[in-house]
């Protein structure tokens, strides 16, 4: 496995130390204020020998909010708890990227004391919220232009937020359902402005947060994540096909650090994209992709060598395994993950 612990040239900015990234694992720990506490700074930092390290899902703005004590990173309290989180990876000799997400339809308004949610249409999902059975998901309220807007300068904001408290980039997450993606499947957006109906349209929006983004804090340190093939809080459309291909062309001819790959299993396959989700990103974008979802060390290390993705995400079994890279180096046997792990930081 010589090539997964090989150094990584991201880009002109930043070199990576080894191949395996952190994937990011929400794990609803921060305080009742969403900021980071003491105990995610040890959690974060024991895991500094990954490449990269790509945190848990991190809010933009209160109204995105879906899940209990999901950081923020939109108040000087979130800047000052990420500020410790960072400069303990840092100290332990590694990167990380935080990674900025809004759930759109699945946020709900008892966390941030608001009557709507917003989405791109009002279409609603079905269910309870999770950890939080009692609270029933709402129809959202289809985003305003003006609106829109707001959601791409907080993108923005969260991302100048995130520099200033020491992270080296970060992950916009585009994907699993969540606003960003939202707007690119014909199962959640029905717009008849500019915002809906086309794949120019449809990819309008993610598009003008990346811009936004990249004006910010430069394209060298911004990442995406996306789900072309919907499984999440999503349902499949063939007509999505065309969304993805259109957006991945405009991706490729931004220098971002990567895209990663949204997927939970990457044995799934999707007709629409005629393979898997890696396979249909790597056939259309060609620079650095993150892939994931139930590769392990060798697998991964098997799928880089013949080029099917360049960086390895490894979820739950870091969960399990803070020393994993060291583990997987010396050929130590891996603590299985199981289901009790979530209910604390380890």
């Amino acid at each position: 496995m010589n090539t997964l612990f090989q150094p990584f040239k991201l880009n002109e900015t930043l070199t990576l130390n080894n191949r395996i990234v952190m994937a990011p694992l929400t794990r609803c720990m921060s305080d009742e204020d969403l900021v980071p506490t003491d105990a995610m700074v040890e959690y974060y930092g024991r895991r500094a020998d990954t490449g990269l390290i790509i945190t848990e899902a991190t809010l933009i703005s209160a109204d995105g909010q879906g899940y209990p004590n999901t950081p923020g990173l939109f108040t000087d309290k979130q800047i000052e708890g990420w500020k410790k989180v960072t400069q303990r990876v840092h100290q332990n000799g590694g990167k990380i990227f935080a990674q900025l997400w809004h759930t759109g339809r699945v946020a709900h308004p008892s966390f941030f004391g608001g009557d709507k949610v917003i989405a791109p249409s009002a279409i609603g999902v079905e269910g309870t919220v999770p950890r939080m059975r009692h609270l029933t998901y709402l129809t959202p309220t289809p985003a305003s232009k003006e609106e829109i807007q707001r959601l791409v300068a907080d993108f923005a904001k969260a991302s100048q937020n995130a520099i200033e408290a020491g992270f080296d980039g970060v992950e916009i997450h585009g994907a699993n359902g969540y606003l960003i993606d939202q707007f690119l499947h014909y199962s959640s957006n029905q717009r008849d402005d500019e915002y809906g109906q086309t794949a120019e349209n449809m990819s309008r929006f993610a598009l003008e947060v990346m811009d936004a983004v990249v004006e910010a804090i430069g394209a060298d340190r911004v990442g995406l994540r996306l789900s072309p093939g919907a499984y999440f809080n999503v349902e499949a459309d063939p007509r999505d096909r065309d969304v993805f291909d259109y957006l991945l062309k405009q991706l490729e001819a931004r220098d971002l650090a990567y895209l990663h790959v949204g997927i939970f299993d990457d044995a799934m396959t999707f007709e629409h994209l005629g393979g898997t989700a890696s396979q249909y990103m790597r056939a259309q974008y060609s620079k650095t992709l993150i892939g994931v979802g139930g590769f392990d060390a060798q697998t991964g290390n098997e799928a880089i060598e013949a080029g099917k993705f360049d960086l390895l995400a490894i979820g739950r079994p870091l969960i399990a395994n803070p020393d994993y890279v060291e583990k997987v180096k010396s050929g130590q046997a891996l603590t299985p993950y199981s289901e009790e792990m979530l209910t604390s930081l380890v």
